[in-house]
């Protein structure tokens, strides 16, 4: 019975002991187990983990970049901003404005003339405009003048055969002879009076004779001379001349052609004197007088020349109801031609400005007139609005302070290197 006993406690420890060597196996195993599970998953998780960063490189690459990239864009963005803040603004030193030749002025108080514009025309000077027409008749021989050619006064322009002209020339003729004639028989008759050899009657004939003699000669020389030929000349030929130094603007003849003494040969004009016209309705007549100065100019030519009315209309157009008013203009080059629109504005009175600054000053930037203002660095953009402008200065409404240094002369080359900023900064 107790042998039983032993033998059963004996196989209970046994069991035991086997369970617990199984047990302490399993949980080796299962440690094993865990503890390869936990390597993989260690393993796994580095490897997920290391793919997690490469995603996260590469969405560095891409989001993160970008961002980065955008990061710069927002810090340049801001850059912009604050050069935004500050643009318009030039760095320069006074070596370099030295260099640039860039001059500066105050902005300053003038005394301006306030001024009426009025659309004109230039058109010849018809105090030395002719019409140059032959004053006999005939036939044309030779023409030696052109359109537009420049001629000198007693230039000839055109040779004219005239039966006319041979008429008056053969009686001039015969008038120098008869007083030829005439002279030495008075002269004969007055030495025989004197010698008591003829009767006194006789000496105070052949004195008659000479004296009617002579009235003839002078008729005929003024005949030749009225048509313009010249006394010493023989023959059929007229030559027409110019009457003075000026340009050839119309020719109406050719060679061959039956001209008349009513026939306009020539055109001709001194180009070197034009006058300016304009109208001037009622209303603005008491503004426009003789003597006031004007300023005349050509936007297409972009030139400008200064003068003064120097006729105003007593009369006013039937169709315009305004006066006609003439300004004479010294036209040396020849750059004024008759016929070219132009504006003319009459000076009506002078008053004081608060603010003015030369007109080169003056530069378009981003379609608004602005100057550039000195600063201790350099130069500042200013927009400013502009009112009056008389003898090269225009008058500041609003942008600038009295005595305010603004470039003048070279400010074009502040606007070229403002450009040249702005096109660096696009880019």
């Amino acid at each position: 019975m107790n042998n039983k006993r032993n033998i059963a406690a004996a196989t209970a420890v046994v069991v035991l002991i086997g369970l617990g060597s199984l047990t302490l196996g399993g949980g080796q195993a299962f440690s094993n187990a865990s503890s390869g599970h936990a390597h993989d998953d260690e393993k796994g998780s580095s490897h997920a983990e290391e793919k997690g960063h490469e995603n996260e490189d590469h969405e560095d690459d891409g989001h993160g970049h970008g961002a980065e990239k955008e990061g710069a864009h927002g810090e340049k963005d801001g850059h912009g901003d604050e050069s935004h803040e500050e643009e318009g603004h030039l760095e320069l030193s006074e070596a370099r404005i030295k260099a640039a030749g860039i001059e500066v002025a105050a902005a300053v108080s003038r005394q301006m003339n306030d001024s009426i514009t009025f659309p004109g025309e230039i058109r010849f000077d018809e105090d030395r405009t002719s019409h140059v027409v032959p004053r006999v008749s005939g036939v044309v021989e030779e023409v030696t003048a052109d359109l537009g050619q420049q001629v000198r006064k007693g230039q000839v322009l055109a040779v004219i055969a005239s039966p006319q002209v041979s008429e008056l020339r053969s009686e001039l003729s015969a008038a120098r002879q008869r007083v030829e004639l005439a002279r030495l028989t008075f002269q004969r008759e007055k030495k025989l009076w004197e010698e008591k050899i003829s009767a006194e009657q006789d000496y105070q004939q052949a004195r008659q004779v000479l004296q009617e003699a002579e009235i003839a000669l002078t008729n005929a020389r003024q005949k030749v001379s009225a048509m313009g030929a010249s006394g010493r000349d023989s023959g059929n030929r007229y030559e027409l001349v110019a009457p003075f130094d000026a340009v050839v603007v119309e020719k109406h003849l050719g060679l061959g052609e039956v001209v008349s003494e009513s026939s306009n040969a020539f055109t001709l004009s001194d180009l070197s004197r034009v006058w300016a016209t304009f109208g001037v309705t009622p209303k603005d007549l008491d503004k426009v007088v003789v003597g006031r100065k004007v300023k005349v100019s050509s936007p297409d030519m972009n030139a400008e020349v200064e003068g003064q009315v120097s006729y105003v209309g007593n009369l006013l157009g039937e169709q315009s109801r305004a006066a006609t008013v003439r300004v004479k203009l010294a036209n040396p080059q020849g750059a004024w031609r008759p016929g070219l629109f132009v504006s003319i504005a009459v000076a009506a009175h002078t008053s004081r400005v608060a603010i003015s600054v030369p007109e080169v000053a003056i530069q378009t930037i981003e379609d608004k007139p602005s100057v550039f203002v000195r600063t201790p660095q350099g130069f500042q953009v200013q927009p400013v609005t502009l009112g009056r402008s008389d003898n090269g200065y225009v008058e500041i409404l609003q942008g600038l302070a009295v005595d305010t240094q603004v470039a003048t002369a070279g400010s074009f080359v502040l606007k070229s290197e403002l450009g040249k900023g702005s096109a660096e900064h696009a880019h």
